[in-house]
């Protein structure tokens, strides 16, 4: 008989908030135009664990429940698709959980992906794949294979942390360096940012659906938004590596009344009286998280303590965050 390594990988991989350039990600704008974004990650993870199990069948854990013999039989997209690109199992139990639920506009999936794909390289022993490659190989499952309209930024966000500069080519290829910004910038920043949820949880995929088709007929509408909301991410990306944070927070603003144009179902009137509380007590600017639709509103301001009071008594909760300087990490890796 042979021997068995029970080993239980464990990866945790960052969520993340994107501060500009948002949309520009997606293939249909920047294989003609070229993309630009700045985000960062935040201490919200997605967590995979990888084991051996000691059954002949492939166990995978999330929401739901799965066992299944062969790789063609498991429903969750993602993982058959990375299982059946890196050939693996069976005798394998995947198990995921996270600390903010898929649909908050967050970079969920990215970010799973990543995870998954940094579990199962350590499991076959190749812990050496890259940032960039990591990135690059979510994407390609997201993308190319699972064809969802997504863009590169929540995969390479996941794979990088930090906040980060990523510059997209036409053909693709994703320069990533990290925002040059002070230390007393940083930490300016992260104080005057704040996170609410908004009670919707939503699919980004019609949203995005939507951009995308609009982009791949060349919609002027979309294009002149696109173009613009790059130009307000460079000049977001000088504002704050600047340190001129006040004009960072109205840049936000300037980005949201431009976000909020691309889709009837970008905002609500709930989201939009939340915005406007949000500014009216304190929010030098603010946007939604994500393809828009619902999730969490991310605010800047200097007076956080009216912000928060003003909220809670609108009945919406915080989400209390940090800045994540590591991309996807191996937090486990024994028996």
């Amino acid at each position: 008989m042979g021997i068995r390594d029970a080993v239980m990988i464990i990866v945790r991989s960052p969520m993340r908030i994107s501060l500009g350039g948002g949309g520009t990600d997606l293939p249909s704008y920047y294989e003609n135009h070229g993309g630009f974004l700045l985000s960062a990650a935040i201490d919200k993870y997605i967590y995979v664990m990888v084991h051996q199990s000691w059954n002949d069948e492939y166990i995978i854990k999330y929401s739901q429940l799965e066992r299944t013999r062969t790789i063609p039989e498991i429903k969750h997209p993602i993982v058959r698709t990375a299982l059946d690109l890196l050939k693996l199992g069976p005798n394998l139990e995947i198990c995921s959980m996270a600390d903010i639920p898929a649909g908050t506009g967050l970079g969920s999936s990215g970010s799973f992906t990543t995870a998954l794909l940094k579990a199962l390289y350590a499991y076959k022993k190749n812990l050496l794949i890259s940032p960039h490659e990591l990135a690059e190989q979510a994407c390609h499952i997201e993308m190319n294979l699972l064809n969802e309209p997504v863009g590169k930024q929540d995969q390479y966000i996941a794979a990088y942390g930090g906040i980060t500069l990523f510059e997209i080519a036409k053909d693709g290829k994703v320069h990533a360096e990290p925002a040059n910004i002070s230390p007393s910038t940083l930490f300016t920043l992260e104080d005057n940012l704040a996170i609410f949820f908004t009670g919707y949880s939503r699919s980004a995929s019609v949203l995005l659906k939507d951009q995308d088709q609009r982009s791949r007929d060349s919609e002027s509408a979309i294009i002149d938004n696109l173009h613009y909301i790059k130009d307000l991410g460079y000049r977001i990306k000088t504002a704050i590596e600047a340190g001129e944070l006040s004009t960072f927070g109205e840049l936000m603003h300037e980005h949201w009344e431009h976000k909020r144009q691309r889709s009837v179902g970008m905002s609500n009137s709930k989201i939009d009286e939340l915005y406007k509380i949000g500014r009216k007590h304190g929010a030098l600017g603010g946007k939604l998280i994500g393809a828009g639709g619902g999730g969490f509103l991310l605010f800047y301001t200097e007076k956080k303590r009216e912000l928060r009071e003003a909220m809670r008594a609108a009945g919406v909760e915080e989400l209390r965050f940090r800045f994540e300087f590591e991309g996807a990490k191996i937090i486990n890796q024994g028996a």
